[in-house]
């Protein structure tokens, strides 16, 4: 096994002669080679002790699987006492698992990652070989064993695959049949229906948000599992969706409803409470709200309800109206026996109203009467404490030129607030820190003080929290932490030895100004590792445009940490490129101000800050070529090229627009009531990308998935028409069956990427149909 993890670095080390003997004119298969040395697969196998995912079991102990050079150890911690010791022998175990299976495991090899203790902690149980085992932890004895065993990972699959919400006592689960809602007892597996009146699109707990569309339910159970809150959503006269496979014989056709920014029947939820064992629909007293939430475009996340909260017993339900356009928030609460609801706080905003980055972050209190409220009203993102009876400002919480970016718990006994907040760092002002300031706006504290980006676990309890700090060209390093910020111990700190051997190196962060000259932006700068200082390279943009988050802050609040491998960047510079990302204005987390710069005009996309930071970074780096400058990016990122290859068409040489949504009034119409306002079509026509087709002068190569039901093909269709109107030559790659991320062809896709910058801004023949050798870390067992 030692053997297989170290292979690739004689096979790196080969790659690396080749890759300097390439031509002058032409790379070869080893110099793609050597550049896939740098791809996720082929760098994970160096990195040891890099991620602490708890597992989190009684009294606030909890276990891990840290990754070693020979293969992974379980480690079990005691934040009482500061100790952590294994979890288990994993020689003893490999040695019982082996006599019982027949196969050889090695104890550094073991063939799960995932366990789960019995409940007097005497054995564990796992799976493997396709079954399940229990192994008592005195004799050693593995056996197979009964008990159904599946890992958090597995049980959000088969939830999601089931269709169904399991209740908080786990005796229940709630699916849709029939546009109606059923509970199912786990136990005895007898059925009960909830709701007699839902019919064909007008049915309850509906998940369709017209870019998402499934058979799962979207609800939110009471904590004593007695009752369901919930939608009849009615869109009976929305506009349909079509997409049609690719096959022999009779096309497949997908249909479901579908908002456009310019229609009129928009889908609406009419706000429900549903009694379970006693069966009985309690409709809430409100008109029915448009499907809109505080918390980006939908009001579901993670399949379940948001902007909901139940009280305690079940008898309130706090909840949030969110006006189509996101310009004014209501919060409300509702009588769960008798739908009564009370309206206590309005919120106006001029351009849109968003909870934070990264979640919900308002909270209902029911036991003082109380709501946490979240704004940025004063440019800040900021918490606000309001009375939950009369809806008047009892004190502003937070205050300072920073931004509450995520509330991670509240202690409302304590009457502490726990938060992540970005701006408190000079360095760079996305790192986030935990924070905790008690609700009458005194005591505030930063309680993560290293400088970097945190990402924080909180336990169960809530007196501990695990904190993982790092910067994108520095390591994590992960401890272990009292509820009030001190430091219990190190958990693990990430080696990067073996990774460095083998020539990685990370970006380097940069900061530039923005196009206004005024505000300073912030990016990512990939360079080869053989950096020639007197040679001249071609510049390729990554970029993701937003306006919900950036190039980097769009992986939310872990964007601005260590990550070894990000995308393809690393592996295009070593084909002779320099790769950058760089975090334009208009984006969250920084002020209101900042964020709104762009507002109803998404098709400034971050541009002038691009170029305007590329130019800075060659006249700070001579070895970047300014002739020779491309662009690509997916999604929001396909629409930014296409619109800088036609709007800066001497600047942005070559692009590559992979499924982007070159015209919003063809993208679901939340997206651009958000951020761009009521429909104008004069506006969003002067935003649409094929407008500014006849504009293209270099090489733009399109590219979508024909099932994407994201941002639907159609939109690059119109790009394509428009530029066979204007006699423009271009290159087009579609999948006919591929969804928004292309699946199976994702690899292919890399490569036809990598083909097309080599040709056409490196100016070089690439090597004919190199297949990439995915092969996932042997630590992992795969």
């Amino acid at each position: 096994m030692i053997r297989k993890l170290y292979l690739p670095v004689i096979l790196l080390s080969i790659t690396v002669s080749a890759y300097a003997q390439s031509s002058r004119d032409s790379l070869t298969a080893s110099d793609y080679a050597h550049a896939e040395q740098f791809l996720f697969y082929k760098t994970a196998p160096y990195i040891d002790h890099e991620s602490v995912e708890p597992n989190w079991i009684s009294n606030d102990y909890f276990w891990f699987r840290d990754l070693t050079p020979r293969g992974s150890e379980f480690i079990l911690v005691d934040p009482e006492n500061g100790t952590r010791k294994p979890a288990f022998d994993q020689e003893k175990l490999a040695a019982s698992l082996s006599r019982a299976t027949g196969n050889t495991y090695t104890a550094d090899m073991l063939p799960f990652q995932y366990f789960k203790y019995t409940d007097d902690n005497r054995a564990i149980l796992f799976r493997a070989d396709d079954k399940e085992w229990q192994c008592d932890l005195q004799g050693y004895q593995c056996m197979q064993s009964d008990q159904k065993f599946s890992s958090p990972m597995m049980n959000r699959y088969s939830r999601d695959l089931r269709d169904e919400v399991i209740s908080p006592d786990g005796k229940l689960t709630a699916y849709i049949k029939d546009w109606n809602l059923w509970v199912r007892d786990i136990a005895s597996r007898k059925e009960t229906q909830l709701t007699t009146d839902g019919t064909e699109n007008f049915g309850y707990a509906t998940d369709n948000a017209s870019w998402r569309h499934s058979d799962h339910p979207i609800l939110l159970w009471s904590p004593d599992s007695k009752k369901i809150a919930t939608f009849k959503q009615d869109q009976r006269n929305v506009t349909d969706m079509y997409l049609v496979s690719t096959n022999v014989g009779a096309p497949h056709l997908d249909k479901w409803k579908y908002e456009f920014p310019g229609d009129t029947a928009q889908m609406k939820i009419y706000r429900v409470v549903i009694n379970v064992s006693d069966p009985k629909v309690i409709f809430l007293k409100i008109p029915p709200d448009p499907r809109r939430s505080t918390d980006m475009d939908d009001i579901a996340a993670d399949g379940k309800l948001v902007d909901v909260e139940w009280s305690p017993d079940g008898s309130k339900l706090a909840f949030v109206s969110t006006s189509r356009f996101h310009k004014t928030e209501k919060v409300r609460i509702a009588d769960a026996e008798t739908g009564d609801v009370s309206e206590i706080f309005e919120e106006d905003v001029p351009s849109q109203f968003e909870s934070g980055f990264g979640g919900v972050n308002w909270r209902y209190l029911p036991a003082s009467h109380e709501f946490i409220w979240f704004s940025q009203r004063d440019n800040w993102d900021h918490l606000y404490l309001y009375d939950a009876v009369t809806g008047k400002l009892k004190n502003k919480i937070t205050d300072g030129k920073y931004d509450v970016s995520k509330i991670l718990k509240v202690d409302d006994k304590g009457r502490i607030i726990y938060f992540m907040a970005a701006g408190l760092e000079e360095e760079n002002p996305y790192y986030m820190q935990l924070c905790k300031i008690n609700f009458d706006g005194k005591g505030f504290s930063i309680l993560t003080p290293e400088t970097g980006n945190h990402d924080v676990t909180c336990s169960p309890t809530g007196k501990y929290f695990i904190d993982s700090y790092s910067k994108p060209d520095v390591a994590p390093v992960t401890v272990l932490r009292k509820s009030d910020g001190r430091m219990i111990m190190t958990i693990a700190k990430t080696d990067l030895s073996r990774l460095e051997a083998i020539g990685w190196k990370p970006p380097v962060p940069f900061k530039v100004k923005a196009a206004d000259g005024v505000n300073e932006i912030y990016g990512l700068i990939y360079t080869p590792t053989h950096l020639d200082l007197q040679k001249k390279y071609p510049v390729i943009d990554y970029i993701y445009p937003g306006p919900q988050g950036g190039t980097i802050t769009a992986e939310g609040s872990s964007g601005w940490s260590f990550h070894v491998f990000d995308g393809d960047n690393q592996a295009l510079a070593e084909l002779g490129f320099v790769v950058v990302e760089i975090e334009g204005t208009g984006n969250p987390l920084r002020t209101k101000h900042f964020q709104d710069k762009d507002y109803s005009d998404m098709s400034v996309n971050t541009l002038p800050d691009q170029v305007a930071g590329i130019r800075q970074l060659a006249a700070r780096y001579s070895y970047m070529d300014t002739t020779r400058v491309g662009i690509w990016g997916h999604s929001g990122g396909g629409f930014a090229t296409a619109d800088a290859m036609f709007r800066y068409p001497d600047f942005f040489k070559v692009g590559i627009a992979e499924s982007g949504n070159h015209d919003n009034r063809n993208y679901e119409s939340d997206w651009g009531d958000r951020f761009d306002g009521p429909i104008n079509n004069s506006t969003y026509a002067a935003e649409a990308n094929e407008t500014y087709a006849k504009n293209l002068k270099g090489k733009l190569m399109l590219v979508d998935g024909l099932m994407d039901d994201n941002v639907p093909p159609q939109n690059t269709l119109l790009v394509v028409q428009a530029l066979e109107d204007a006699h423009k030559n271009f290159d087009l790659i579609i999948y006919p069956n591929s969804h928004h991320g292309y699946g199976k062809y994702y690899f292919y896709e890399m490569r036809r990427r990598w083909d097309y910058f080599v040709k056409n801004l490196l100016g070089k023949e690439p090597p004919p149909e190199y297949e990439f050798q995915y092969r996932q870390d042997p630590r992992n067992g795969m």
